[in-house]
């Protein structure tokens, strides 16, 4: 998707050869550098369901990144990311350093099943998700990850969508103990928690009113990658 330049190249041979390479790493970087679109306001560049595998294809090559913070108002839970599921780990990540997941919620607590966190009724989540693009994400159900206890997971849309594609923007955590084994083959586990498992069962205890959205507001204040 990145494009080379289009200019004339020069006679000189030296020249011919820094400005290929400087072509070829345009177009390597072009994607993941100078075309997010949350902290590049001035590009049009939003992700879609043509564009957003070649995207993460790219983007997930530069990360070093493996787990993710998510700091809540209960405490700190800590995700390690499985590696072979690399678009739902890219797509995490990318979202967490975009900054989209601050000040979300925990949208969605079922009692002994799951937390479901990543949306919030306000502008600001709403934005986001019109500036990064409208996109889904095919299911990666066959890499040996089932759902257990504290495994996370990608909730499919509910627009139309017989093949289980993901909805990028929002996660649940497994509480079932000791797993929810019923999910496996129609949902895509990319992760698990490895510290704050006690604050995603604090969070599952909390009321909560019709549609299972909690009475008081679980927030999310913001998700860090490392």
């Amino acid at each position: 998707m990145g494009s080379c330049n289009s200019e004339k190249k020069p006679h000189n041979s030296l020249q011919n050869k820094a400005n290929l390479v400087k072509e070829k790493q345009t177009t390597k970087d072009s994607l993941y550098e100078e075309k997010i679109v949350v902290k590049r306001k001035d590009t049009v560049f939003k992700l879609n369901e043509d564009n957003v595998i070649d995207f993460f294809y790219g983007y997930k090559e530069t990360l070093t990144e493996t787990k993710v913070r998510i700091e809540t108002s209960f405490g700190n839970i800590v995700i390690d990311l499985y590696d072979n599921v690399p678009y739902h780990k890219a797509n995490f990540i990318f979202l967490a350093k975009e900054g989209y997941f601050n000040n979300t919620y925990f949208h969605r607590v079922v009692k002994g099943f799951i937390i479901q966190g990543g949306n919030a009724d306000n502008k600001e989540t709403a934005d986001k998700r019109r500036a990064i693009g409208r996109y889904l994400l095919p299911p990666d159900t066959k890499k040996g990850h089932a759902h257990h206890r504290g495994v996370i997971s990608m909730p499919s849309s509910e627009n139309d969508n017989p093949h289980k594609l993901a909805s990028p923007y929002e996660f649940f955590i497994v509480v079932t103990d000791p797993g929810s084994y019923h999910l496996d083959g129609d949902y895509t586990p990319f992760g698990e928690v490895i510290v704050g498992m006690d604050v995603v069962d604090k969070i599952n205890q909390q009321a909560v009113e019709a549609g299972d959205w909690p009475v008081q507001n679980i927030y999310i204040y913001k998700a860090v990658a490392f």
